[in-house]
């Protein structure tokens, strides 16, 4: 077998699995908790000619449940490696839920899923890959958790921020790494702003991987809202008039950027999946209408505190604060105090609702950071929210990825169901997921030979020079002197 051999730990949808198959990578073995991501994930590789039971493993469980002589059982059973001896285990990936570390919400000290990276951690010291590839949010840079015991049970006094720990972890079962990075996805070809911490370690006797470095930094670069999906807009007329051909994003996004199991990518023309508009009543589609491209709740209320609001021209909206305030407003109270500039707390809730997060796409822009509730997003074309397949654009999946299971849900439900706008919103957008994998495979190709080398230095003359470039490249932390 050719290819490198990867696991896909917290494998979620399929994001990271995506750019690693772009990679190079084969995913023997993948595991997550939840049922309806295991019904995406494996249809997605059943489609790619992954066969569970063949040449891939999807295990749904708990990480608290696996082991490594389990993985590795798991692994041994398939049909590829029967009679055979299971070669190295490349890399492990995988990025352990990040809602406890996140910015984005209140984040609690005790929230159980923060300790998950220590099952994550266990997991690589139990199988040993070459190389760990780590994910998460931010967040997890400024975090500390209280009372955390180690793999090796080392104790972490409460002070301690968990990059640390997390590095400390990492030499305490035999690994070095690398200085944690930030890295923005819409430098990689994403249409969107996504910011994520990744870190990466490696076996000492292992070529120092690198960071990839940005290839669309600049922002004549960038992938815009229209260039991920105005061939999507509904209205026809519209479409013809924001988007009359198809930009390279989109037509790599339906020739598909990920290789079956023999290579060939899977293309998708005809059928746009998980395209559903949402059914918007009169009344929200009027709300929707206030906002202008690239505007925030938080914007258009500043704005309509500084020009005032024409109720008339928006009949629902005004029947509706009429209904909601007809207590102390008579209707043309209502109109004529939303032309003016004095508006209470009471009269932009009857017009906007609670909603604060809500924010209009810019078409010439990035979109902000995909999340999972729908309500968040709107068309910066059309008066509605986003559909899951606009959502999976701009986390730069397939068209051929079809997202399976509800399309929504809500309320108490959020707890336990994954729907597709969660498993959108969720996922590691695939062409970050890829720069990074191809980085990890660079490193598996690397001659080892050029470890050796380093090791029996010669300290003179333009041996120096050679070692000096050699050091830079393989990450060696031996210090050369300059010899003349």
């Amino acid at each position: 077998m050719n290819k490198p051999l990867a696991i896909d730990l917290f494998c979620g949808a399929g994001g990271m699995s995506e750019g690693i198959l772009q990679a190079g990578f084969h995913i023997i073995y993948s595991s997550d908790i939840n049922e309806s991501v295991q019904a995406t994930y494996t249809s997605r590789h059943l489609q790619l000619g992954y066969i569970q039971g063949k040449n891939t493993h999807f295990e749904l469980a708990d990480i608290k449940e696996l082991t490594g002589e389990g993985i590795r059982r798991s692994i041994e059973n398939l049909e590829i490696f029967r009679s055979k001896k299971i070669p190295p285990i490349d890399a492990i990936f995988g990025g352990p839920p990040c809602q406890g570390f996140s910015r984005a919400g209140q984040r609690k000290k005790d929230d159980p899923r923060n300790f998950l990276f220590r099952e994550y951690l266990r997991i690589v010291d139990e199988i040993r890959p070459k190389y760990v590839v780590m994910e998460n949010v931010e967040g997890f840079l400024d975090t500390k958790l209280y009372g955390f015991e180690g793999v090796k049970k080392k104790k972490y006094a409460d002070d301690v921020l968990l990059p640390e720990i997390l590095l400390e972890e990492f030499e305490e079962i035999g690994y070095h790494t690398l200085k944690p990075k930030v890295l923005d996805a819409s430098d990689y070809g994403v249409p969107q702003r996504r910011r994520r911490v990744i870190f990466i370690a490696y076996l000492h006797n292992q070529v120092t991987p690198l960071y990839p470095r940005a290839i669309t930094a600049e922002e004549g670069q960038k992938i815009s809202v229209l260039d991920a999906f105005g061939d999507l807009i509904i209205n026809p007329d519209l479409r013809i008039q924001f988007n009359p051909e198809d930009t390279s994003y989109q037509i790599q996004s339906k020739i598909g950027r990920t290789p079956n199991f023999n290579g060939i990518s899977i293309s998708n023309f005809n059928n746009i999946h998980n395209h559903e508009i949402s059914k918007h009543n009169s009344l929200i589609i009027q709300r929707f209408s206030l906002y202008r491209q690239g505007e925030s709740s938080s914007m258009l209320i500043k704005r309509i505190l500084e020009e005032g609001l024409d109720l008339e021209r928006y009949p629902y909206l005004l029947q509706e604060c009429a209904r909601r305030l007809h207590k102390n407003y008579t209707v043309r109270e209502i109109i004529d105090v939303f032309r003016g500039k004095n508006l209470s707390e009471e009269l932009l809730e009857a017009l906007l609702t609670k909603k604060n997060s809500r924010i209009r796409l810019s078409s010439t822009s990035l979109a902000p950071t995909m999340v999972t509730l729908p309500d968040d997003f709107l068309s910066p074309f059309e008066d509605r929210i986003l559909t899951v397949r606009e959502m999976a654009r701009l986390q730069s999946f397939d068209d051929s990825f079809v997202f399976l299971g509800k399309r929504t849900t809500g309320g108490q439900r959020r707890k336990f169901e994954v729907p597709q706008y969660t498993q959108v919103g969720n996922a590691v957008p695939p062409l970050l997921a890829r720069a990074i994998a191809e980085k990890i495979i660079e490193a598996i190709n690397t001659p080892r030979e050029s470890l050796t080398s380093l090791r029996k230095i010669k300290l003179h003359g333009i041996n120096i020079v050679k070692e000096k470039v050699q050091s830079k490249h393989l990450g060696t932390k031996v210090k050369l002197k300059k010899y003349v």
